[in-house]
């Protein structure tokens, strides 16, 4: 969607988290980035970069249980080759401490290295954990944890302030706020960020979201949305969805309710009722 108005969203909040991210750097060995399975791209914030300069990077894809798995090996594939290390959890069920723990000493192998020729005995490695608002953060923390150590919502935002997590002899996390940055300029970026609920619906025309996320996937899953609500799909991705407005009773007075309609759409998206989506892939 070309024509597509560039989301903007910079609230006070973040350009503190910003400027503490900045300050905190010092104390860390390496960064653990996570970003979403499904978008790994649109869900990598552009000022990480220029923050976290020349820091070792771990990058964690969440949600791989909602993402392609055919495109999640891809995308892994893809960052490695940027020199990266990466991994793909589910980080709801999968056990993963061991990996992590193993993927942050690879991460931090030339640190280690140093110490031991200094006679250093190496200490507990410090992660700063970094990720845009809704792709997992807390949850990741709290799972390893094994407690409530950072206050989760399946909405953006929540993490507010900066903590310290002790995860035994081997590792120190150190939670941030989600930080998104101050505008989209790629057009999909946003839309494929707010389909996925890491920007808050109420700075998005759910509309416009909508008509997005069907003509999409009837671009790259044809018959998908024919098979899921039993309808005809239509050329045209209001007209689709007209239909599953008319399938589900979704009437208000004798028309389509629209605002309901939209609002359940993109619920179902993000609810998984569509399969495993990835949204972008690395030939993209």
């Amino acid at each position: 969607m070309s024509n597509q108005n560039p989301i903007q969203w910079f609230p006070g909040h973040m350009t503190k988290a910003k400027r503490q991210m900045e300050e905190n750097l010092k104390k860390v060995d390496f960064v653990i980035e996570i970003r979403d399975a499904r978008i790994p791209d649109s869900s990598k914030n552009p000022m990480l970069d220029e923050l976290i300069q020349n820091k070792p990077r771990l990058i964690l894809l969440s949600k791989k249980d909602k993402a392609d798995p055919i495109a999640t090996k891809e995308w892994i594939q893809k960052l490695q080759s940027q020199g990266h290390q990466v991994l793909s959890l589910d980080l709801i069920k999968d056990s993963y401490f061991k990996a992590l723990v193993q993927a942050a000493q690879t991460t931090c192998q030339k640190l280690i290295d140093k110490q031991k020729r200094r006679g250093i005995r190496p200490r507990a490695l410090r992660a700063m954990v970094c990720g845009i608002p809704n792709v997992g953060k807390s949850t990741f923390i709290n799972t390893m944890a094994k407690r409530k150590a950072a206050q989760t919502a399946d909405r953006p935002g929540v993490t507010k302030s900066l903590q310290w997590i002790k995860l035994g002899q081997s590792l120190e996390l150190l939670d941030t706020p989600g930080v998104l940055w101050p505008k989209f300029e790629d057009p999909n970026t946003g839309m494929r960020l707010a389909i996925l609920g890491s920007v808050r619906d109420e700075v998005v025309n759910m509309q416009e979201l909508a008509i997005y996320a069907c003509r999409w996937l009837q671009e790259t899953k044809p018959g998908l949305l024919a098979k899921l609500y039993q309808i005809e799909e239509q050329k045209d991705p209001w007209q689709t969805l007209e239909k599953i407005a008319l399938k589900r009773g979704y009437l208000q007075k004798g028309s389509i309710d629209e605002n309901r309609l939209v609002r359940s759409f993109i619920k179902d998206i993000r609810e998984d009722k569509l399969g495993p989506l990835t949204w972008e892939f690395p030939h993209d």
